[in-house]
Formats: C-alpha cells, structure tokens, sequence
C-alpha cells in the first residue's frame, strides 16, 4: 500500500512540474501582444497552485506570484484555466507597470491592463469559469432559438431521406436568419473563445477543413492558436473558436458531430481494407468537403426563395478577432499526394451527412493539472 502511495505522489509530483512548466509557457505566449516597453518592464513570475475558497487564482505581489486554484485546474479545461491565468497576469502588470495607487483592485487600470493583455476582467472571485459559462447560463430569446434548432435537428433523424434533409435545412435556415437579425439589430454583441478539441503537437489536415467548414457556414471565428499540450510537455496549437455563445454551441456540437461520423463511416469503410492512418486523412477530407457542397448547395437554394435568407459577415466580430489576434499569420497543412478514389468515396458519403439528434451537453472534463499545498497570502489580489 505504502508503495502504491509513493508510486502515485512520484506521478503527481512529475505532472504538477509539467503543469507549472506550461503555465510559464503560456504566460510568455500571452506577454506577446505587449508592446517592448512594456515588455521590458514585466517579470516572469513564481507560478503555484493551491487550495482556495470564494477564487479562481491571485497574484502577490510580495512573493510575485501567481497561484490558481486546485479546483480550477482539477475540474476545468485548459482554456478555463487560461483564463483565469490572464486575469491574474492583469493584477500583475497593474502592479509592475502601470500603478494604481489608490484605486480598487479592479478599477479602471486593471480594466486597462485587461484590454492589453487580451484579458478578461471578470475573470477571478464567484465568476463562472469558461466551460460553465458556456453550458449553464440562463435561458434567453438566443436559448429558445437553440431549442428550434435542436426540435428540428431530432427530425434530422426521420428515416426518410427527404424529411430528414428538409429538417437540417430548416434548422440551417433558423440560424442563418438568427444571426441576420442579429446584425440588423446593430447592438453590441459579447463574444467567447473556447477551444475545440485537444492541444497537440500536430493537426491532420481533415481538423483544418474541418475548422473552415466552421467559419464558412456556423458564424464563427477559427483560430490556430499555441497552447501548452500536457502529456508532451511543449507548446503546440489548439482550435480556438469565437463568437455569440449561441454560436459556439453550435459550431462546438457540429465539429464533434462530424468527427464521430468520420470516425463511424472510416471503420465501415475501411473494414477488410488494411488502409493506413494517410488513407482515413483522404477519406475525412472528403466527408468534409462532400458536405460542404451540401451546405453550398442549401444555402444557394434558400437565397433563392422568398427571404433570400443569405449568410452575411459579421463586422463586429471581425472587429474583435483582430483585436483578439493581432499580428496572425495564416496556417495552412502540408498537403501530400492523396488517394484520389478514397477522397472521392469520402466526398460522396459526406453529400450524405445530417446533422441531427440536438445539442447535447458534455459531459464535464477533467482538468489534468495537479496542484501544490499553498495557503491563501495576505496583500494577494484575485
């Protein structure tokens, strides 16, 4: 027993070293999008994890510290406990930088620190972390929007072919006009980013299409951004998509729903065929691409009716990923030579794809960030 113990600290004690590696890491990466001075004038801090009520994380400024909660990286993803790390990084650059003597914590320079730093300045105390957020706010007018949509995506399941393209169309045609009155309305619009999927240190070209596919038809933006991948201990990229909370929901319900057909219709396929890893990455293209000319072709058609119902670009949200994103390069994958019968088989099956069954939650994920034993310290800032 005592052995089973000690093997299971060594593990713990080797992922926590992992876990504050990558927070120095992602610390860094978000440092970028500062200017040289005040670059220059900001410090690499101590970084810990501790046990804490009523917060999510706080830095001292007397040990220059910033320590996030056990239960934040225990029990949320990474882009929640990123978050959280952004808020605090603020608390820090008010104190190194800026000055604030006199103010609140959180007054008008944190706000300004914040918006520097591409931080959110809510981010510490009760305030929902990210993944919460996301799946539990209250019900509103955009919410019941979400039920149509999902009513309809339960017909998407008709085992007649025609209702059940009728009903996915339909529920395409909802979301388009939602975001049409959206703009029309011209009111602010308040945006996330959330990640879809897992840090890796290399994508398949399918996650690419797939993340186009996002943008082009579910009024998101798709970014490739650097994050820290645990189990590797390194930095390499993640989705990460941004737009209205409605929006996201969809996109992050579609993306998972076309990888499990991919992953379905690829054991079917390939059953008795021996074809490698390259051959499946051919394959999904073709789903994807297959039902991209689906969509192309849906949408043709509805702008064609009465409501000449077409997707419009949201300048807003433009706005905001440049503010979110600035100086981005674009990332494309190494394309190779594909099969070509493979990628027309895929195209095909994808001509044949419904979204259906509704927007289901998942369930919660497990953070896998371990944390040390560190007493909340007095002249610390959440």
């Amino acid at each position: 027993m005592n052995q089973q113990r000690k093997k299971e600290r060594i593990i713990q004690e080797k992922l926590e070293r992992e876990i504050l590696h990558g927070l120095f890491f992602e610390w860094a990466e978000a440092s970028w999008v500062l200017s040289s001075a005040h670059q220059e004038a900001f410090y690499v801090p101590l970084f810990s994890l501790g046990d804490m009520k009523g917060k999510w994380g706080y830095w001292s400024k007397e040990k220059r510290e910033i320590c996030l909660s056990r239960d934040l990286v225990f029990n949320h993803p990474w882009d929640a406990v990123r978050e959280v790390l952004h808020h605090e990084m603020a608390h820090q650059f008010v104190d190194q930088v800026l000055g604030a003597d006199g103010e609140p914590p959180h007054g008008p320079t944190l706000k300004r620190a914040c918006h520097l730093l591409r931080a959110n300045p809510k981010a510490s105390g009760n305030y929902r972390p990210l993944d919460e957020r996301i799946k539990h706010a209250s019900l509103s007018r955009e919410d019941k929007i979400i039920v149509r949509v999902k009513k309809l995506m339960a017909l998407a399941q008709s085992k007649n072919k025609h209702e059940a393209e009728a009903a996915m169309a339909k529920a395409h045609e909802i979301i388009e006009k939602y975001n049409i009155d959206l703009l029309a309305r011209d009111e602010n619009r308040h945006y996330v980013s959330v990640f879809i999927g897992k840090p890796a240190l290399r994508h398949f070209r399918e996650k690419y299409q797939l993340a186009s596919l996002l943008q082009e038809f579910y009024f998101v933006y798709c970014m490739w951004t650097a994050s820290w991948v645990v189990d590797k201990g390194k930095m390499g990229r993640v989705l990460e998509i941004t737009g209205t909370r409605e929006n996201i929901k969809m996109a992050y319900y579609v993306h998972d729903f076309v990888n499990r057909y991919i992953d379905t219709q690829w054991r079917k396929y390939n059953k008795n065929k021996g074809l490698n890893r390259y051959r499946k990455t051919d394959f999904a293209v073709g789903i994807i691409e297959g039902f991209r000319s689906k969509l192309k072709t849906q949408m043709e058609k509805r702008a064609k009716d009465e409501y000449a119902v077409v997707k419009v670009d949201d300048p807003l949200l433009k706005k905001y990923a440049a503010y979110k994103y600035p100086n981005t390069t674009i990332e494309t994958s190494r394309y190779s030579s594909r099969d070509e019968d493979v990628w027309r088989d895929g195209v095909d099956i994808g001509k044949d794809l419904i979204i259906f069954r509704g927007i289901h939650e998942k369930k919660k994920s497990r953070g896998t960030l371990i944390g040390t034993t560190t007493k909340n310290r007095e002249g610390s800032r959440d």
